[in-house]
């Protein structure tokens, strides 16, 4: 059985080949373990294997496992559904929120910001595929919440963030993965002098195609730490 060292080796391995047959560079793409439901150990060997960042889901487990120092040695970021009222326990703890799903959730985020002094780095999230048990801003609303954001001091948007519908065919998502690229570069033009450098997606099974479709930050959780066991 592999150790997260071995696994995070064999990732990047796929990542950088996935890169050259894109014309990309591997080095260009940022590599995120979700941690979800690994131990602060788990996160500790992550750190030392040279993970570029640990992403959470979870604003409870996160704090718990800051508490243990799991995240000492490399970003944090958020990357799970984040509800207004979690919002004032992570802003000016994690480096990234990759999940901004709302206009709602960008004002609290800016107030948040603005009571501690800091200025919060975040990710647009999109629901490219218009499921309702996902969230995120619609493609067509994503250009409109990128100029709300812009406009508040406390924030500074770095990109966009998307989970695709779950796929029964192998590239399933590759329709998706290009769709948001080009949003992403919309936006990047038109709001942000493109200056926009974190396009956040593909995870375990979907990354390879993520990164042929340009994405800049993948998050990959079972490839590097073994599959999740769910008990409730």
């Amino acid at each position: 059985m592999s150790g997260i060292r071995e696994n995070i080796a064999a990732v990047r391995q796929r990542m950088a080949a996935a890169a050259e047959r894109a014309g990309r560079s591997g080095e260009e793409i940022l590599l995120v373990g979700a941690s979800k439901m690994n131990g602060a150990e788990a996160c500790r060997e992550a750190i030392a294997a040279g993970i570029d960042a640990l992403g959470e889901n979870r604003v409870q487990e996160l704090l718990e496992k800051d508490a243990q120092g799991a995240y000492e040695g490399a970003p944090l970021h958020f990357i799970g559904h984040l509800q207004r009222n979690k919002v004032r326990q992570i802003v000016g703890r994690v480096d990234l929120i990759h999940s901004v799903s709302s206009l709602e959730l960008l004002e609290e985020i800016q107030k948040q910001a603005e009571k501690r002094g800091v200025v919060q780095r975040i990710l647009l999230e999109v629901n490219v595929g218009g499921e309702e048990s996902k969230s995120g801003f619609a493609p067509e609303d994503t250009l409109a919440a990128a100029e709300r954001a812009a406009a508040l001091p406390n924030l500074s948007v770095e990109g966009l963030m998307t989970i695709p519908p779950i796929q029964t065919e192998p590239h399933g998502n590759l329709p998706y993965f290009e769709k948001i690229y080009r949003l992403y570069i919309d936006i990047g033009q038109k709001v942000y002098d493109n200056k926009l450098k974190y396009l956040s997606m593909g995870m375990s099974d979907d990354f390879e195609d993520a990164i042929a479709a340009g994405a800049t930050v993948v998050r990959v959780g079972s490839a590097i730490f073994g599959m999740r066991h769910y008990t409730t």
